[in-house]
Parts: structure tokens; C-alpha cells; sequence
């Protein structure tokens, strides 16, 4: 199963349209997971043309998304349990990898995709795979733009970045 993984990408404020770089992984994409901020409901439209699509709401997001996904969810990708979190929360001094570690139970998931900090991530942790896309469309202090792939077969994961200069 190939998931192509996105988060912030603040549209159509930081780009209006999605980057031809992740354009391309997205049409070999089994599923697509969008970590919040998306800023509109025109994104989802924009991923939904290419795989079935999960999300969350970010903390940039309006009521409707919040309405529509939530702020937190667990996904069965084959064996595994992906939970989705944008990252995001009351305690503002906490890192968004310690918002998202500590948004699910031990044992509720076995990776956390979570983005808000726009810095790509992947680390495992007690056993759990911590995945942060980065940004597509908002790089903000990081060199290039970012998002994440992740392959997963029965309880196999890879994941990886794929880095690119243009959000073009």
C-alpha cells in the first residue's frame, strides 16, 4: 500500500495549486493522508482526484474542517494503525512531536503522522513510528519543500521524504 502524505499546506494563501512534484506521487497513491491545516475544503477536492483521502484539522483550519475531520483519528493501513494528528495544542510549549507522541495511548497506534512545525520528521519512539511530512507549499525555515511517502506491507513500513525546490 503506497500512502502519499501531506500536511500545512495553508492554500490557497501559500500556493493555488498543488505542487507538480506531489502531483506526480499522487497518481500512484493508494491512499493520501493530509495532517491539517489545509485552510480550505477546495484541497480536499484537489487530493480526492487521485486516491481516497483521511485527514485532520489543524489549527489553522475553520469550523467546517474541524466539522468534517476532526482533530484526531486512527486508520487501519493494512496490519498497522496509523493515528493522524496535526500536531497542535494546549500546551504551547511542547514541540508538535510531543503534542502528536502524546495524542495516542500507548499501543493505540503504531505510527503517528502528525505535521504543524513544517519540519520533516521520522523517528521511532517506544516502539512507534513518528512521520511529520513537512510542507508542500510552506517551507518556512526548512530549505525545500516536503511530503512523505510511506509503503506498508502487512506490518512492514518504510517511510521517507521527498524534498523539492519549486512549489510550482
Amino acid at each position: 500500500m503506497k500512502i502519499v502524505v501531506v500536511s500545512d499546506t495553508h492554500m490557497p494563501r501559500m500556493a493555488r495549486r498543488l505542487p507538480e512534484r506531489l502531483v506526480r506521487e499522487l497518481g500512484g497513491a493508494d491512499l493520501i493522508l493530509h495532517a491539517g491545516d489545509w485552510t480550505s475544503e477546495e484541497v480536499y477536492d484537489m487530493l480526492a482526484r487521485y486516491a481516497p483521502v483521511e485527514g485532520v484539522a489543524g489549527n489553522n483550519d475553520g469550523a467546517a474542517i474541524v466539522s468534517r475531520f476532526g482533530y484526531r483519528k486512527r486508520i487501519s493501513c493494512g496490519e498497522l494503525i496509523v493515528g493522524l494528528v496535526h500536531g497542535h495544542g494546549p500546551a504551547a510549549r511542547r514541540s508538535a512531536e510531543r503534542q502528536a507522541a502524546e495524542s495516542f495511548s500507548p499501543g493505540e497506534a503504531d505510527v503517528i503522522v502528525f505535521g504543524h512545525s513544517h519540519t520533516p520528521l521520522v523517528k521511532k519512539e517506544s516502539g512507534v513510528l513518528l512521520f511529520n511530512p513537512g510542507s508542500p507549499t510552506d517551507k518556512r525555515r526548512q530549505k525545500l519543500y516536503s511530503f512523505g511517502i510511506m509503503e506498508i506491507d502487512g506490518r512492514k513500513i518504510e517511510a521517507r521524504h521527498v524534498y523539492f525546490e519549486s512549489k510550482e
